[in-house]
Parts: C-alpha cells; structure tokens; sequence
C-alpha cells in the first residue's frame, strides 16, 4: 500500500481533482481508496434510523451493511483523533489510498492552488508538498507565487497528475 495527500484550501477543487484521478488511477489497474479529514462535524448516518438511534443510545461503533455497501461508524466520545496511521491500519489492502488533509502528515503532497479563489498557497508551510497543480500558466504562477524548487503541473492534466501521484506515492 502507498499513499500520497491532495491539499490545498477549501474551493480550490481537490474534490474534483480526486473526482477525475480515481478514475485514471483504476483504469491503470489500481485499487485506491481514500481518507478525507473534515474540521467539520460529519454525521453519514440520519435520525430516526435504526442504526443512528442505537449509536446514539451509547453504542461506540456501528457497522451498518447493506446490499451495495457497508460503512463503520465510530464515536469518539470525546477522545482525541486517532492518528492518520491507526485509519490507515483499518483500511481494507489497497495499491494507493489518497489522502485529503492531515496536513503536518510528513507523506508526499500535491497542492491544489486556484489564484481566483484569492487564498495564498499551503507551501512552503505544510510538510511534503512536492508539487503545486494550478489552472494558472506556469510562468504566471512563478511570478504570483514564487514558486522554486518544487514541480508544477496543468490542473487539467489529469495523465501527468496521475503519473506524479504514483511516481511520488510512499510506501506504507
């Protein structure tokens, strides 16, 4: 198993990106997967059903299974996030698993930076970013940004995206 992060602000399209990479990945004869760390509070399951009104009772994990797919719920109760390695250690085996956030991960990262969003980018602050993916030329985003000593690449080429991801990944 290897992995490798896709960062960048909220709005900048990594869902997308991610969206169009699996894909490209899996017809490349790869199995990925993928951890999504949100600051948000996430709930997948809705009130009234069974299986929300039994995690809410006090249960501290729920495995649900149905006929397409099966998900585990877990409650934190309060306790601290597990670490990226302990969700890594529950995930199923794999060839790539893509991981969005985790930011002081020290794994090797692609930055997804947008200039019309109007944020700054992550790099150089976040450990592992090997390369900025942007929709802005790349000699325009040297001059924007200053970027040196990390590779840039088209957003849009999802193949060379792709091809980086995997020449990059690390092992587990």
């Amino acid at each position: 198993m290897k992995i490798f992060g896709i960062a960048g602000h909220s709005g900048m399209g990594k869902t997308t990106l991610i969206e169009r990479l699996v894909p490209e990945l899996s017809a490349r004869g790869l199995v990925v997967s993928l951890i999504k760390h949100s600051h948000k509070n996430i709930d997948i399951d809705r009130p009234g059903k069974d299986s929300y009104r039994l995690r809410e009772s006090g249960c501290k994990e729920v495995l649900l299974l149905g006929n397409d797919r099966w998900a585990l719920m877990h409650e934190l109760r309060d306790a601290d996030e597990p670490p990226l390695d302990y969700l890594l250690d529950r995930m199923q085996r794999c060839d790539l698993v893509l991981i969005e956030g985790f930011k002081n991960g020290g794994f090797p990262k692609l930055e997804i930076w947008r200039a019309s969003v109007g944020k700054p980018t992550l790099w150089p602050a976040w450990p592992g970013i090997t390369a900025i993916a942007s929709d802005t030329p790349a000699a325009d985003l040297e001059a924007t940004i200053a970027i040196t000593g990390i590779a840039r690449l088209d957003l849009s080429d999802t193949a060379a995206i792709a091809a980086f991801v995997l020449a990059q990944a690390a092992p587990r």
